[in-house]
């Protein structure tokens, strides 16, 4: 990272001796005899510093100063002067100058100034990456009809208290929703805790919960907060909730119905405000069925049902997630960000993406460190989906090939309807919304190809 720096005094020994000095270390240096000119010269340029005399011909360093500081207040200012004053330091210094040095200066207290300067600008760059990447984790990138439904539902529910369960298959985002609530509910500015059931053994769930009191059990030599206490005001996330034991549903069902929990050990009841979300993947109401969660317990946290539908249901913002994330990864492994053709976004959108948008979000990743070029095509997508094999699709076209063109078209349109049929585990409205299509028509064809 390089320093431009702007020396604006008026006697020509300075300007060519913090020149020489300042070039020696690779600063970019320019400089300028007269405020005027200096003043026209920092509108029009990019600086990152500046080494400016008090005592100048015409608009004095003081007047440049508060100027400068009200048209480009991030330019770092050191004064100079060859007659110490206290008080023009201290005036300086309330106008925002960031160091004050004296005539005759030591070389070494100039490249010190510049050093800081510059080590302060590479920390503020990290800080302005680290916020571009934390903005980029938490975006929903989506335009296809399923998450503008998602989005609306989102919208609806964020402002109210109400419980919400996540319905969603692995890796298709549910803890993303979960945030993207919290951030617009009225709980925004409290915390946000996480608790991933799935983690965590049964055993250990309750004390992460409730928190536990000392000498609660062996190796409890404090006091520990649990996660309620910690989410108080604010929003608990129940990651995996399918996955909590039936005795530790039991005491989650009636700490949710009493609003007060006590810490393992301990007698003390400690009441609480706290929203609960909670996500499964798994089918709770068959769980239900089958005896392994709780009715109760679900009625409790299901107050508002939202679904994040699967990669495989959002095919036309595969493009768009794509290029999302080839940004995050380029900004995160500080590349330049990479492109990937039409070609190479065709097979994305062909494959099925069983492991959702986290399966993706791992193959950009990859493409982004290992690929060479910035362009990504097909191949590399392929090679990296390990499917460097022969494309289906050629594969057909040789099964096709000793068919009359009309039984050709009719085995291709029953292999693709099958297929899909397949994917989406019939669900015709799906089908219909995937193919872009008529659903009782489509239901038809379904039926006279055999395969519904």
């Amino acid at each position: 990272m390089s320093l431009k720096i702007l020396i604006i005094d008026d006697e020509l020994h300075i300007r060519r001796t913090l020149t020489s000095l300042l070039n020696d270390q690779g600063y970019e240096v320019s400089s300028i005899d007269n405020g005027e000119m200096a003043l026209k010269y920092v509108n029009e340029n990019h600086i990152d510093m500046i080494f400016l005399d008090v005592m100048l011909p015409g608009i004095d360093g003081i007047e440049i100063l508060k100027r400068i500081k009200e048209s480009k207040p991030l330019i770092t200012v050191v004064m100079i002067s060859g007659h110490a004053d206290l008080s023009i330091a201290v005036k300086a210094t309330k106008l925002g100058a960031y160091d004050f040095l004296e005539k005759p200066f030591k070389a070494e207290k100039v490249l010190l100034s510049a050093k800081n300067v510059l080590q302060k600008l590479k920390i503020e760059n990290e800080i302005s990456q680290l916020k571009k990447l934390v903005d980029l984790e938490y975006n929903i990138v989506g335009q296809t009809h399923a998450m503008r439904e998602l989005n609306n539902s989102v919208r609806k529910a964020a402002p109210s208290d109400g419980r919400i369960l996540i319905l969603g298959e692995n890796g298709t985002g549910k803890e993303l929703i979960a945030r993207e609530i919290h951030e617009h509910s009225k709980r925004a500015d409290k915390p946000f805790i996480k608790l991933n059931c799935a983690a965590i053994p049964k055993e250990l769930i309750e004390s992460e919960l409730f928190g536990y009191e000392k000498g609660a059990f062996t190796g409890a030599e404090k006091r520990k907060t649990g996660l309620i206490e910690e989410a108080n005001k604010g929003t608990l996330f129940l990651d995996e909730v399918g996955d909590m034991s039936l005795d530790t549903q039991a005491k989650l069902l009636r700490v949710l119905q009493e609003n007060e929990f006590k810490r393992v050990g301990g007698n003390e009841s400690i009441k609480f405000d706290v929203r609960v979300v909670s996500a499964t993947n798994k089918n709770l109401e068959n769980m239900i069925v089958n005896g392994d969660f709780r009715e109760d317990l679900y009625f409790r946290l299901n107050v508002i049902p939202i679904r994040v539908p699967p990669l495989r249901e959002r095919i036309d913002d595969i493009p768009l997630l794509a290029d999302y994330f080839l940004k995050t990864y380029s900004i995160r492994n500080e590349k330049k960000t990479k492109k990937i053709n039409e070609a190479g976004k065709l097979v994305l959108k062909n494959y099925n993406w069983p492991g959702n948008v986290r399966e993706l979000k791992n193959l950009i990743e990859r493409l982004v460190i290992m690929t060479d070029g910035n362009e990504i095509g097909d191949f590399e997508v392929n090679k990296f989906l390990n499917r460097t094999e022969e494309a289906p699709e050629n594969k057909k076209i040789d099964a096709y090939a000793q068919l009359p063109l009309r039984e050709r078209l009719i085995q291709f349109e029953f292999d693709l309807l099958n297929e899909e049929f397949k994917q989406t585990s019939g669900n015709i409205t799906q089908m219909a919304l995937r193919l872009k299509t008529d659903r009782s028509n489509l239901s038809r064809k379904l039926k006279k190809l055999g395969i519904k």
